[in-house]
């Protein structure tokens, strides 16, 4: 009988959730039966699914409030005060996992990994608890002193969460689907001479993305080519101004990226981890305020993207892609990050 992993993620937007399902297919090979469990159905009252809905109306329509929520219970430092949400959270997961406790547990979301350390430290979980960080900025609601094992985007953010949670935190390999190769064909919808530039507002479709568009159509240098997720509201207004080409939800993102000059993205994401797997540059720009600001500060800061304050900026980051030199530095830097240790090799070794 294979061992038994429990992923605890949360569907807020979808690369948590992506990334729970990448790693529990890498695992499936060598023998793990792995249940993925979203820690907001955990809530009573289908209070979950309020929340759910109130941080993505919030992110779509006031992004300033969640910037201030963000400044005011994220980022202080310190351990967090222990949430109800989590108390309730970890004791419907403690009677879930009564007589058939996991062989290890793997958080992909901040409040999963408050509520697997909660009940770590308190010896109702004696699997091994590893929390995988999917934030560049590591707030401090990632960190609980229960947890056994961090594992990071780069070894910056593993430094920031030993010293202040003094536990084992190590960089680890980006977890990205196998199509985002460097060997993926060009889409055949852009010409060579587009230089289209894709510019991403992650699956719900966030941020100021229109003010992005205008800026590389009018500059004429380039093909504006946004994502808009799953955001009709967001595609049919979009359209509407005519000044680039337009998606919807799609699959083959992938491939897009095979075609595209450049990426700019607004939320520091899982979107950019592919980016840097394809070999496709990536810019920040505009990102939408909390911790897709402070992710952008930090690629930055670490050499694998450009952060771009300004339109100015934005256009002589693109201009200076242009010259290979620099633009396969920058590659090289974010490609360098899938040298780390892969996250299923630690699991495997700490189940």
């Amino acid at each position: 009988m294979g061992k038994r992993l429990l992923i605890l993620t949360a569907g807020m937007g979808a690369g948590h959730d992506e990334v729970a399902a990448e790693l529990a297919r890498r695992l499936a090979p060598d023998g793990f039966d792995a249940a993925v469990v979203d820690v907001l159905d955990l809530l009573p009252l289908r209070l979950g699914r309020g929340l759910r809905r109130f941080y993505h109306g919030m992110i779509l329509r006031t992004p300033w409030l969640y910037g201030a929520l963000y400044r005011r219970f994220f980022v202080p430092s310190g351990p967090p005060r222990v949430s109800p949400l989590v108390v309730w959270m970890a004791a419907r997961l403690d009677r879930a996992l009564r007589g058939r406790p996991p062989d290890a547990v793997v958080s992909t979301f901040h409040l999963a990994a408050q509520v697997a350390g909660r009940l770590r430290e308190s010896g109702r979980l004696p699997a091994a608890s590893i929390v995988l960080v999917t934030d560049f900025a590591v707030h401090r609601l990632w960190l609980h002193r229960g947890n056994d094992r961090y594992l990071c985007p780069d070894e910056a953010a593993a430094r920031t969460v030993t010293a202040a949670t003094g536990r084992p935190a190590t960089g680890c390999a980006p977890l990205v689907r196998p199509q985002f190769r460097r060997d993926a064909r060009p889409v055949a919808e852009f010409r060579s001479a587009d230089r289209p530039v894709l510019v991403s507002a992650g699956s719900w479709g966030v941020g100021e993305v229109a003010e992005t568009m205008r800026v590389l159509a009018r500059s004429g240098r380039y093909l504006p080519v946004v994502l808009c997720g799953r955001n009709e509201r967001l595609i049919r207004r979009l359209r509407g101004a005519g000044a680039g080409l337009v998606l919807g939800w799609r699959d083959d993102i992938a491939d897009l990226m095979a075609g595209a000059y450049a990426f700019v993205d607004n939320a520091a994401g899982l979107s950019c981890r592919e980016a840097f797997a394809r070999g496709l540059p990536v810019v920040s720009y505009r990102p939408i305020p909390g911790h897709g600001r402070d992710g952008a500060r930090a690629m930055a800061d670490s050499g694998v993207s450009v952060y771009a304050r300004t339109p100015a900026e934005l256009l002589d980051a693109l201009d200076g892609l242009a010259d290979p030199s620099t633009r396969d530095r920058q590659v090289a830097r974010a490609y360098a990050l899938f040298d780390a240790p892969a996250a299923e090799q630690v699991v495997t070794a700490s189940a």
